[in-house]
Formats: structure tokens, C-alpha cells, sequence
């Protein structure tokens, strides 16, 4: 079967087309080919589907074969993928787990794009002394610090990823402030079980939650990841209090290689 593999900021996947319904979903098969010795290896694979009321519908399973409703760099990768699949030219609807989205290309150069997406709202948020948990299409623990260099990723995330106060796990995404509109971010995710280079819908849920730290109104953001670089912006919904709408993330989607694999 035929694949292609992208990665936006550093967060890499596995593309499928799977209009015709060829490929057999199996969690152990998945874990297989995402895993970095024996298979292709992959943060994540996503399915191209068919959809009645989109473009196409986006299925996304992390690496370990577990299912996800909505990955943020994963997005922009399969929108890419689509666009190579010729399926829209500028601007298209797809849907996750997470809901409808659409999508546009910015820019094009080579194997390069420049992708605009649009994640799901966010309706309320979470807000302790300790960490800020809300939802942008999966769930979402941020955890401010003060220098992200100095925190170990991996045995800090474990610590939170299961926390009691969130009952179907969460992404942890320890957070910087840089400046008033530019934050670091450093993710553990959960279905990777490690910490990845970056995460977009983790990116977009530290901005909102710096937005709402910072309190100067500010809803643009440069968020920096060991990755690469994201530009999320939303706007706030001033009828309802710690909602947040029209919320745009735009990075970079690139086709590393393609190939074919045997099952």
C-alpha cells in the first residue's frame, strides 16, 4: 500500500488514502508501522476518508494504534496530503472527531506549505494556581514556567498526564511567556507517551491560556516549539465569559518522503 510521510513542525505522520476503504484498521498494525526500529515510524497516522457532508473526513490514530478525535500539526499535514491527492485546489472542508473544519493554503514552495486551520472553539477553560485545562479538540493541561529549558519534559508530563482532575488523560504543555504575544511551548502527549516537537492543538491552548494570564488583550501569538514555529489567533467571546472563538492556527506541512509498505 501506498504512503506518504509529513511532518508540520516537527510533529511526523503517516498519510493514507483510504477513500476506497482498502486499509484494515488494526491498533497493533498501526502501533507497528508508527514505531520508529521495526516500522516507519510516526508521532501519528491519518486516514484520508470520504465524507457525505465535507471534502473529506479526517481519521487520526496516535502511534501507539489509539484513537484521537483531533491533532492540531496533524491537520495542516493532511491537508497537504489532500491537496497532493488533488482533492481541493485553495480552501477546503474536512471533518475530524473534533467537529467540521476548513482550511486554506497560504503558500506553496516545492514539498513546502504554508496551511491555515481552523480548531474547534473553545467554551470554557479550567484555571487553578497550578495549570489551566481546557479542550481544543482534545484535551489540554498547561503548566506555566519559568524556563522551559530547564524542565525535564518527560518525568514532569508523567506526573501530570494522568492527573485525577482529568478523567480521560491530557496532552501536557509546559508553557514560557516570552514577550506579550510570544510564548514557548514544550509538550508531553498522551497516545505518544513521550514528549513530541511540537503539538498544535497544545500550542493553541497555551496561547489562550496566556492570553488569559497576561490580561492585555493581546489574541496573536508566535508560539515557539523545539519543532518549529506556530501563529495561532482567535478572538474572545465577549457574551460568555472564558470562551474563545475563530480560531486560526497556521504553520508549515512538508512532504519528507513516499513510499510503499507490505501487510
Amino acid at each position: 500500500m501506498k504512503f506518504c510521510k509529513y511532518q508540520g513542525a516537527g510533529n511526523d505522520f503517516i498519510l493514507l488514502d483510504n477513500r476506497e476503504k482498502t486499509f484494515n484498521v488494526d491498533r497493533d498494525y498501526i502501533a507497528f508501522l508508527c514505531h520508529r526500529y521495526f516500522g516507519i515510524g510516526a508521532d501519528g497516522l491519518m486516514l484520508v476518508e470520504n465524507c457525505d457532508d465535507a471534502d473529506f473526513r479526517m481519521q487520526f490514530f496516535n502511534s501507539d494504534g489509539s484513537t484521537a478525535t483531533m491533532c492540531g500539526n496533524g491537520s495542516r499535514c493532511i491537508v497537504a496530503f489532500a491537496h497532493k491527492l488533488g482533492i481541493f485546489t485553495d480552501k477546503v472542508t474536512f471533518v475530524s472527531g473534533a467537529g467540521k473544519h476548513i482550511a486554506e493554503v497560504v503558500s506553496k514552495n516545492g514539498n513546502v506549505f504554508e496551511i491555515n486551520v481552523k480548531i474547534t472553539d473553545v467554551h470554557e477553560f479550567t484555571c487553578t494556581d497550578e495549570y489551566y485545562f481546557m479542550n481544543t479538540g482534545v484535551p489540554h493541561c498547561i503548566i506555566f514556567v519559568e524556563d522551559i529549558d530547564k524542565v525535564d519534559i518527560n518525568s514532569e508530563g508523567k506526573k501530570w498526564r494522568h492527573y485525577h482532575a482529568f478523567p480521560e488523560g491530557a496532552n501536557v504543555n509546559f508553557t514560557q511567556i516570552c514577550s506579550d504575544d510570544k510564548i514557548k511551548v514544550a509538550t508531553f502527549e498522551r497516545g505518544v507517551e513521550g514528549e513530541t516537537l511540537a503539538c498544535g492543538t497544545g500550542s493553541t491552548a497555551a496561547a489562550i491560556a496566556a492570553s488569559h494570564k497576561l490580561q492585555n488583550g493581546n489574541t496573536n501569538f508566535l508560539v515557539e516549539t523545539k519543532g518549529g514555529n506556530l501563529q495561532i489567533s482567535f478572538d474572545k467571546n465577549e457574551s460568555k465569559p472564558n470562551s474563545f472563538n475563530n480560531i486560526w492556527m497556521q504553520g508549515p506541512a512538508t512532504l519528507v518522503f513516499e513510499g510503499e509498505f507490505l501487510w
